[in-house]
């Protein structure tokens, strides 16, 4: 099968392990950690549809998402996924894509939506993209839409923003933010193989409490937030141990 997904891969080891990124982020935001990765894996790291370097979708699901990032995997695989990506690590664990997943890890995945929370995102989707006059306005926006301000220079900003014309947008099909919100008990119900759920100890959208309303041992990061793989991807290690 064929994919209009930008994929980065390496490693050297005889097992491969997916990581998938946020809503308006880039394949860039696991450098820390592919850097950090021990020798047994392999990795492969994809700019999800709509996001990067990534072709747009005509529209957005949890499924659509998932069926486009299988086209790119092969053989046995483990998936760990921030927040959206998390959604989508543990929609591939049900084998209705694909690959065969061994264990999955969804990390700051938001549980609780609120109807107001899901009006304002479908206003989002709808919006066209705004364009700006200079690449560095189109690398803070990218910076404060992916969550990442503080945690990334201006100048580590590549893939985030794209020229338009005479000015500069935000490399994020808008039309991404209306996938809803989902399923998390079906998906783990369906999940054919063990399933790690974690958060940043202060991650606002993903509380400890809430992940405890799906599983009884959620995997608290202490002193992290939302996005702990950029603060700290050495934390993420240990997560790595428990995929086995």
């Amino acid at each position: 099968m064929t994919s209009d997904l930008f994929v980065r891969r390496g490693g050297s080891g005889d097992r491969t392990l997916v990581l998938l990124h946020g809503l308006g982020g880039t394949g860039e935001v696991w450098q820390g950690l592919t850097d950090r990765l021990p020798g047994e894996w392999n990795w492969v790291v994809p700019d999800l549809p709509g996001h990067g370097r990534s072709a747009a979708l005509p529209s957005y699901s949890f499924g659509g998402l998932a069926a486009e990032v299988a086209k790119s995997l092969s053989g046995d695989v483990v998936v760990l996924g921030h927040s959206l990506g998390g959604v989508l690590a543990l929609t591939l664990a049900s084998g209705w894509f694909g690959p065969s997943v061994s264990a999955v890890c969804g990390l700051g995945i938001k549980v609780r939506w609120t109807p107001e929370e899901l009006e304002k995102a479908a206003a989002v989707a709808a919006k066209p993209a705004r364009v700006f006059a200079t690449r560095e306005e189109a690398a803070d926006r990218w910076l404060k839409v992916s969550g990442l301000v503080g945690l990334l220079p201006l100048e580590a900003v590549g893939a985030g923003m794209v020229q338009d014309g005479d000015g500069w947008k935000v490399a994020l099909d808008q039309g991404a933010f209306g996938v809803g919100a989902p399923d998390l008990r079906g998906l783990l119900a369906a999940a054919r193989g063990p399933v790690v759920l974690a958060a940043g100890e202060h991650d606002p959208m993903c509380p400890a409490e809430h992940l405890r309303e799906l599983v009884p041992d959620p995997v608290v990061l202490p002193g992290l937030g939302h996005n702990a793989h950029v603060e700290n991807p050495e934390a993420l290690l240990p997560l790595l141990d428990r995929l086995r």
